[in-house]
């Protein structure tokens, strides 16, 4: 026999759970030999034999156990009486809690995405959280590929928490098929999750606003997105001097592989590598597109188009008979009449990192530089077909709720926003309770907030709590006033106060 080591180590967290017995400490532990030989046989830690641990403890199979189904997932930890697990407080890495004061934010930012899709005449949907994987696995060098939470869950599917809501959004438009009328004009707020490198402006986690309008085959539905973003800039303090838009055609990149007879199926593969193109350097992007079969020749005309930041001069190398050209003048001549020409420029390196845009793209920009792309978008006419639907002509955009977060507080124009509350109903006897709960329901029904004081606490107290929640008013229920059907109104801007009776309390 072997000797027995001095101490057992188990280093696998999913073993945590299943292979301690109670005299095991509750974190990743080093425990003291047991007085019992150890087998040589180690245990193989395959994740994919985990279940049949888990089976093997758990009073659910079978059916037993109360749940009534048997499970395929792994059991939850054994419960150990009289023990406190400490757990920690923060949220997990790269996601956020939301207290009040954040969420008056996050509201005010919500309030302001629906506001302007209103006034464009955008209808809200929204989709699920939890969506099936094959809905983002798409052409392979994608980003998002890589940075899925996904996973397989107890029906043996394979799921993933969504990182975007356009392909969501196609699904909905097959299932609904020809039922919908179309243009369709839909906007949508949600979560959504990608596993990526934090940066700042950059989570986890984090919400997105979406437009798409689906069905117009023409240049003025990108317009119409574009002007509706510049829109929600005004509204919140953003001029065209913060913020800009850098604008191109993927029909560009198009035209300049056809020249060199490369093949379309390469075409997804170079955008995703000239989306880097200000992340990485240019030497590892050349070799990145030469290691996909671009010709160096080929190579070196299309990085020299990439600089391109005039229109005119892009004219000069392509022509102007070409379809890129034509959408782009196109686009510049609409953004005139919309009234936002200063706001957007054009930009050749600009191609989106996602595989499914075909025509028009765009992007928001912190014109200091300091930011990462506040928003984008463009056309994606064949998205519908890679799910098994008929294409649509189709655009939108995705705009997330942390760099703009963050765009605010570099200009000093972060909103202050507090609680409003319309009143403070407070009892000064205990026996009182009943009535102030009375006044407080009335009032309710009227539509006006009201904070309700829930305890017997000193009048001190009230006036702080009032200020704390920029109360406007407070009653007072007090034993001589309600004998006479009367409430004590305090105005707390201006100090005045009298006697409502309760009737007329509004």
């Amino acid at each position: 026999m072997p000797p027995i080591p001095s101490s057992l180590h188990i280093f696998h967290p999913c073993l945590n759970h299943y292979l301690k017995p109670n005299f095991f400490s509750l974190s990743y532990f080093s425990i003291s030999a047991p007085k019992f030989p150890l087998s040589s046989q180690l245990i193989p830690i395959n994740p994919r034999n985990l279940s049949s641990v888990a089976n093997a403890l758990s009073p659910t199979e079978n059916g037993s156990g109360g749940g009534g189904y048997r499970s395929s997932a792994l059991a939850g930890p054994p419960v150990l009486e009289n023990s406190v697990q400490k757990i920690d407080v923060n949220p997990p890495k790269g996601t956020r809690d939301f207290p009040p004061e954040e969420m008056r934010l996050r509201n005010w930012l919500f309030h302001n995405f629906r506001e302007v899709s209103r006034l464009s005449g955008f209808e809200e949907v929204d989709y699920p959280v939890l969506e099936s994987e094959a809905l983002f696995i798409r052409k392979a060098g994608e980003e998002i590929r890589d940075q899925l939470y996904c996973f397989e869950d107890r029906g043996n599917r394979r799921v993933a928490l969504r990182p975007e809501l356009t392909p969501s959004l196609a699904r909905l438009v097959i299932q609904k098929g020809k039922s919908l009328s179309l243009p369709l004009k839909w906007f949508a707020i949600g979560q959504c999750w990608r596993y990526e490198r934090m940066t700042r402006g950059r989570r986890r986690e984090h919400y997105q606003w979406n437009m798409d309008i689906i069905g117009v085959p023409e240049v003025t539905a990108e317009a119409e997105l574009i002007s509706s973003i510049v829109t929600f800039f005004k509204k919140i303090g953003i001029s065209a001097s913060d913020v800009g838009f850098k604008v191109n055609s993927r029909k560009v990149l198009q035209e300049i592989l056809m020249s060199y007879s490369i093949s379309e199926n390469l075409f997804a593969k170079v955008c995703v590598i000239i989306d880097k193109i200000e992340k990485i350097p240019i030497d590892e992007i050349k070799k990145e597109l030469k290691s996909v079969g671009m010709p160096q020749e080929a190579v070196n005309e299309l990085l020299e188009v990439l600089s391109i930041k005039s229109l005119s001069e892009l004219e000069e190398i392509l022509g102007g008979a070409g379809e890129a050209i034509a959408e782009l003048k196109q686009l510049f001549s609409l953004a005139e009449k919309f009234g936002y020409s200063e706001w957007i420029q054009f930009d050749a390196s600009v191609v989106r990192g996602l595989a499914y845009y075909t025509g028009i793209v765009f992007e928001g920009f912190d014109r200091a530089g300091k930011l990462r792309a506040i928003c984008g978008g463009g056309r994606y006419d064949r998205l519908l077909s890679t799910f098994g639907g008929d294409d649509l002509p189709a655009c939108g955009f995705g705009f997330g709720d942390a760099v703009i977060i963050e765009l605010l507080k570099e200009k000093g124009i972060l909103p202050e926003l507090v609680p409003q509350i319309e009143n403070i109903v407070c009892a000064l006897d205990h026996d009182l309770q009943g009535a102030a709960a009375t006044v407080a329901t009335m009032l309710r029904e009227k539509g006006q907030s009201v904070d309700l004081v829930l305890e017997s606490k000193p009048l001190k107290w009230v006036f702080k709590r009032a200020a704390r929640i920029n109360a406007q008013r407070l009653i007072l229920v007090g034993n001589t006033e309600w004998k006479k059907g009367m409430v004590s109104v305090k105005i707390l801007s201006s100090g005045e106060q009298s006697e409502i009776k309760l009737d007329e309390l509004e």
